[in-house]
């Protein structure tokens, strides 16, 4: 018997619409990693990038369950003494709504070259407009589907 290794290249592009405002925010982080990492495929394979392109729209509106709104926070550190910044999610949502999704599903991917290469499939825009339109990306309604 012989464990088939699948290449990257061996795989067809598949691209994936998400709308923010529909979903909660880390259940929509935590499938987007996973489509990213190409975990939902029968041919994953951890050292191939095999995962999907992700187009994530609206994500000035993510939907946050709980007290989050008021008390979530993005703590950020220049490497000096002393230089500790935190940003509200409030805050954020203001200057750079697209790094709220970033943040989330850069946390949840490897800490490696590959997730690196993984993240730059994901595309993030604040409305609801998108330029990956003649890529056909198929629409999530709901989560698990």
């Amino acid at each position: 018997m012989k464990t088939s290794h699948i290449r990257a290249q061996d795989t067809e592009e598949r691209w994936y619409l998400y709308d923010a405002s529909a979903h909660t925010l880390g259940r929509m982080a935590a499938e987007i990693a996973m489509r990213l990492q190409g975990k939902d495929r029968p041919t994953y394979t951890p050292s191939e990038l095999g995962g999907a392109h992700v187009v994530v729209i609206n994500a000035d509106k993510p939907v946050l369950s709980g007290k989050k709104g008021d008390v979530k926070s993005y703590p950020k550190y220049s490497g000096y003494p002393g230089g500790l910044y935190v940003h509200s999610i409030e805050n954020l949502k203001e200057r750079r709504p697209h790094e709220i999704i970033k943040i989330a599903v850069r946390r949840m991917l490897p800490k490696t070259r590959l997730g690196k290469q993984m993240l730059s499939r994901l595309k993030v825009y604040a409305g609801p407009d998108h330029p990956h339109t003649a890529q056909r990306p198929v629409t999530v309604e709901t989560l698990g589907s």
